[in-house]
């Protein structure tokens, strides 16, 4: 089980550097004029997109083992909220394609502001989540 536990871990943490990362690059491509960088960022965008499915998917499957092995109970409403979150990252992660589709066919209007604002979020749910795991307020 420690394993299962490290590998977890290896893929939540690998998957939420792309979660902080892209937005950040979404920020300099709401704020881009020239075309050549514009092109460059888009490039960047859809190769971190794509090397993040796949650690989204790891983070899942082993998640979805490590709860299966320790099952949840009463007295475990901490877990819940935790699943609730990690609904929200999956979420976040669908949106987050949803916005490289709309700049990679120039339909993307939102302000750098926003996607200033958009990058904080995972860093929030992640606040959550280690505040839920590590203390279990309930």
């Amino acid at each position: 089980m420690l394993w299962l536990k490290t590998f977890h871990i290896l893929f939540v943490t690998s998957w939420f550097a792309g979660l902080f990362y892209l937005p950040r690059i979404y920020v300099n491509l709401a704020q881009e004029q020239d075309a050549r960088t514009y092109e460059t960022l888009l490039g960047m965008a859809r190769r971190l997109y794509r090397f993040m499915a796949p650690l989204a998917i790891l983070t899942l499957l082993t998640g979805l083992g490590l709860f299966l092995y320790y099952g949840i109970g009463k007295g475990q409403g901490w877990m819940h909220a935790k699943l609730t979150l990690v609904l929200i990252l999956f979420a976040f992660h669908g949106v987050c394609g949803r916005y490289l589709r709309q700049f990679q066919q120039g339909q993307q209007s939102r302000s750098h502001v926003f996607f200033r604002w958009f990058n904080e979020i995972p860093v929030i749910v992640l606040l959550l989540v280690l505040i839920l795991v590590v203390i279990k307020p309930f």
